[in-house]
């Protein structure tokens, strides 16, 4: 048996996965959309008179907008923002997004998933994403692969990632148990997330962080990846061997 699957079986004293769920992020795991996100909260923070770089922005995500920003008053102005102000920035964030971006899938997601749902693998999203259109965008990228009962996003929760929340949502929804499922992520408080509720987790690195950025949140709970095809290629190999 693979060594990480070996420290989670035996941090949480579990005898097997035996997968049921999967569980995945969107932005930087879904959609190659991460740079896009960086580039709009950096123009944004910056002409707010606030210093933010795209390392910045891969650090925070995982939060909603509001959380985001939030946290970047706290850190540069000593306080929290107002309900005014987050709706001003978080505007400007979106149309300043929606004015660059690209949608592009993320190279090998989706024979990924075509596999986990020809295995009968439920498939949820859990997301920080309150965009509305969220919905159509995946059935047009990701035909048949996703529903709107299979989804947590920022609509779902009070607190998000990192907290637990999330995931804690995803598992009540799915009716599993904890090592019924595994994660997706690619932002080190996703990661944060899925751990702290116990989930075997696979951080692929899509982004501009470095391994040991990510490797630092997994605590004996999963394993960082170079890409979705390294994650389809390890199910693979645990499948074929009895493993989940």
């Amino acid at each position: 048996m693979k060594q990480e699957i070996e420290l989670y079986l035996s941090k949480y004293q579990y005898k097997s996965l035996n997968i049921k769920a999967a569980f995945f992020d969107m932005d930087g795991v879904l959609f190659n959309s991460m740079p896009y996100h960086a580039e709009a909260w950096k123009r944004t923070m910056n002409a707010h008179g606030i210093p933010f770089e795209l390392h910045d922005a891969y650090v925070c995500e995982g939060r909603t907008g509001a959380s985001v920003i939030n946290e970047v008053f706290l850190q540069h102005k000593g306080r929290m923002a107002t309900d005014d102000e987050i709706q001003l920035m978080y505007k400007e964030k979106s149309d300043c997004f929606n004015s660059i971006s690209k949608i592009e899938r993320i190279p090998d997601i989706l024979p990924l998933l075509e596999t986990l749902k020809a295995d009968g693998i439920d498939i949820y999203i859990v997301t920080g994403s309150g965009q509305e259109s969220l919905l159509d965008r995946l059935n047009k990228w990701f035909p048949g692969i996703f529903c709107k009962e299979k989804m947590v996003t920022a609509f779902d929760v009070k607190k998000g990632k990192p907290d637990p929340e999330p995931y804690l949502i995803a598992l009540a929804k799915s009716g599993v148990q904890p090592n019924e499922a595994f994660v997706v992520e690619n932002a080190p408080l996703g990661v944060r997330a899925s751990v702290a509720t116990g989930l075997f987790t696979f951080a692929v690195n899509t982004g501009i962080l470095t391994t040991k950025e990510l490797e630092c949140e997994l605590n004996d709970s999963g394993i960082v990846l170079p890409d979705m095809k390294a994650v389809l290629n390890y199910y693979n190999e645990l499948k074929t061997n009895a493993k989940i």
